[in-house]
């Protein structure tokens, strides 16, 4: 008893000595903004030009009901332009803040939404929690509302000579994933599932995959509660996570501990690069959780809305809306355009990522009044940075306000999501007509895109299937969106699908059907990995993962959108297909040219670049409106390449294909995806010799054979 009461009264004079603690504080210094921690102590500092007040809350833990301290700026010695900024000596790690700002409100006028009795989190911090965060409450002006806080964090880690990583840009891999989904389902067996460190227990199984990049859905911290209120009220959430809020720190969500997230980022990527893995950030740079008029402050409104957001001049508490999210990020204000640039740079200097997928990466284009221009600062900067110079930039070239710029985003280096590449691919695997001509222009680098601005095939993101949409077993077996879970009468997600059900919508025991779906999602692996330009593989693909349908999963934070790792071995004959494909394209760099195809040939060459047939040799079916069939053969690109000759036919009957002869060597059967698992595609020395002048292709099935002098056996 008197040990525990001893151990009361201390705990009791703890809460005292914190509840009266007083830190002692300088002017500080404007720069660097957000929250700079030293043993000596920590340097404030955030921008806010219109402001006529500051006050900087300090907390002892996320959440702790009220502040321990809270310090008023003085504009005299606390500002300098419109920094404000305050020093805090001997401040401890792990402590949390927020700012409260005051100003004008003259919101159709100025734009301005200063309001002095709302908590921010810093537009800067590192480290964010959102324990006690109610976005309904926030949005109604409730005063019993509590903010987002942030925390103070050393920047102090081993790095163990770890560096973003650098690589040849065309023989990358992309492998989309979501860091909370790829590890949440029980069925993962992971120590902390659907965190950064969940992450790394799973290293073994994308080395073994043979990626070359994960592009991890949003991890800056996000706002989960951002969704419609029928949503909200069944308790689904903002899976997805494009709701930003804080663009300088990881999602609370998917840290063991907020306070520890930067290190815990820091030990997955780390052990990424370990594994030759790089890591590619999916950043929403176009738009923030603060949602418009009626959305909630989070941050930027109430430093500077002005400035951050797109306002309509005549009436500036408007928010224009190019995002279909409720506003969206002024880039091209100088403000913001630093802002951006520091991020993305921050990401690399101190988290060690090594690229960028930029989400509705049109919004990036768009001048200070909303209208495109040819020569966005921000695009320009990022272009230009020294320290972003050697990593993957990617734009998805669009955005909700009807600007479509696949094929013409400014600047040189930005590779694009190939949206017109998907939708061919889709058509011609579905057995769409009169497209063979699009097709072969998407499998040799879409030079109709980019050549004629001097970009080259490796400007070329190609995908068939992304998160925003159905995955890959979904797109052969629906031919409609099923979205009811989301709760807005199916209305949500596109109705563009370009997919085929194969005989029945959803789920069957026809064996014939099921068969069909299986040979054509090989159909579409096959096609990705035979074209030139940058793959990318959903995850879970590569296991038929699906979501019943939904093409939607947003706001599915449950098994639906997670990777169940039980369709490893469920699928692993998929898996294998995927495995082997994707060290098929590692093995011939003719799949990976930096430079597009001309259809001509070197004096050391057998053959030229590229031919291209149809049913005959030498005779593509270009005018042939009809025709569901294309081949090509390929030229080695190095010495000892083997030449490789592809047959596809998406039409309903077999067909007989001609076989491009070559001089003294044999033709080796790769891949023919009609074979049933483990037939369907053979590593070299597995591979059985073709002999014919042609071959029967079957019916909606892919072909490829590969070229050696070395005699082999039938």
């Amino acid at each position: 008893m008197r040990i525990f009461l001893q151990n009361l009264h201390n705990h009791l004079m703890n809460v005292s000595d914190k509840e009266n603690r007083v830190y002692r504080t300088k002017p500080g210094s404007r720069y660097p903004t957000g929250a700079t921690f030293s043993i000596e102590g920590t340097n404030f500092s955030v921008f806010s030009r219109r402001a006529e007040s500051a006050e900087l809350l300090l907390y002892d833990s996320p959440d702790g009901s009220k502040p321990f301290q809270i310090i008023k700026l003085d504009p005299g010695t606390n500002r300098t332009y419109f920094f404000w900024h305050v020093f805090v000596e001997k401040l401890p790690e792990n402590t949390y803040y927020t700012w409260r700002m005051d100003g004008p409100s003259d919101t159709a006028q100025s734009g301005c939404r200063f309001d002095g009795s709302v908590e921010l989190v810093d537009p800067w911090a590192v480290a964010v929690s959102d324990c006690l965060w109610d976005r309904r409450k926030a949005k109604a002006k409730d005063p019993t509302a509590r903010p987002i806080r942030a925390a103070v964090v050393s920047n102090s880690y081993d790095w163990e000579d770890d560096s973003p990583l650098v690589k040849p840009v065309e023989d990358t891999i992309i492998y989309e994933m979501h860091v909370g989904g790829f590890t949440r389902h029980p069925s993962s067996n992971v120590k902390y599932p659907g965190t950064f460190l969940g992450i790394i227990e799973k290293i073994p199984y994308l080395k073994d995959l043979g990626i070359t990049h994960v592009e991890l859905m949003p991890v800056m911290a996000f706002d989960p509660q951002d969704l419609p209120d029928c949503a909200f009220e069944l308790g689904l959430r903002n899976f997805w996570g494009y709701s930003t809020h804080s663009f300088f720190s990881p999602h609370p969500g998917y840290c063991v501990s907020p306070e520890n997230g930067v290190t815990e980022f820091r030990d997955m990527v780390k052990a990424l690069h370990k594994a030759d893995i790089g890591i590619i950030l999916d950043v929403v740079l176009n738009h923030t959780a603060e949602g418009g008029a009626d959305g909630p402050t989070i941050n930027f409104k109430g430093f500077s809305n002005e400035s951050f957001y797109h306002l309509d001049p005549r009436d500036r508490s408007v928010y224009l809306d190019f995002t279909g999210c409720g506003n969206t990020l002024n880039c091209n204000h100088p403000l913001v355009s630093i802002f951006i640039l520091q991020c993305l740079e921050y990401w690399v200097r101190k988290m060690h990522v090594d690229g960028f997928r930029f989400d509705l990466a049109s919004v990036l284009t768009r001048g200070v009044d909303g209208t495109p221009m040819e020569h966005a600062p921000v695009v320009w900067s990022i272009e230009f940075s020294e320290i972003l110079a050697e990593i993957p930039i990617i734009a998805e070239a669009w955005d909700a306000g009807g600007l479509y710029q696949v094929g013409a985003f400014p600047g040189f280096r930005w590779a694009e999501w190939n949206g017109k590449y998907r939708d061919v691919i889709r058509r011609f695997i579905k057995g769409d007509k009169g497209i063979i001509g699009d097709v072969a222009t998407r499998l040799s680098g879409s030079s109709d895109l980019y050549a004629a601005s001097g970009r080259l095939p490796i400007n070329s993101t190609n995908f068939v299937t992304c998160h925003d949409g159905f995955t890959l077993a979904d797109l052969v077996s629906y031919n409609r969106k099923h979205n009811i879970e989301n709760c807005e009468d199916n209305r949500d997600g596109t109705d563009h699908n370009l997919s085929w059900n194969c005989g029945h919508e959803g789920p069957t025991d026809d064996p014939q059907i099921q068969l069909l779906r299986l040979r054509q999602v090989k159909n579409f692996i096959t096609v990705l990995m035979l074209s030139q330009g940058i793959p990318m593989l959903l995850s879970g693909d590569e296991v038929l993962r699906s979501q019943h349908g939904n093409n939607n999963a947003y706001c599915q934070d449950n098994p639906t959108s997670w990777f169940d790792w039980s369709l490893v071995e469920k699928n692993k004959d998929m898996l294998r297909f995927v495995t082997m494909m994707i060290a098929f394209r590692n093995r011939h760099p003719s799949l990976k040219r930096v430079r597009f195809l001309t259809g001509t040939k070197c004096a050391s060459a057998r053959i030229p670049d590229i031919v291209w047939h149809g049913t005959g040799l030498n005779e593509p079916e270009w005018g042939n409106f009809d025709s569901r069939a294309l081949g090509f053969t390929l030229a080695g690109l190095k010495d000892g390449e083997e030449d490789l000759h592809v047959m596809l036919n998406m039409s309903d009957e077999p067909l007989r294909m001609g076989i491009l002869p070559l001089s003294g060597l044999t033709w080796y059967r790769a891949v023919d995806t009609w074979r049933r698992s483990p037939e369907e595609v053979a590593e070299p020395n597995d591979q059985h010799s073709v002999k014919s002048e042609y071959y029967i292709v079957q019916p909606h099935s892919i072909v490829v054979l590969e070229s050696r002098s070395t005699s082999r056996n039938v």
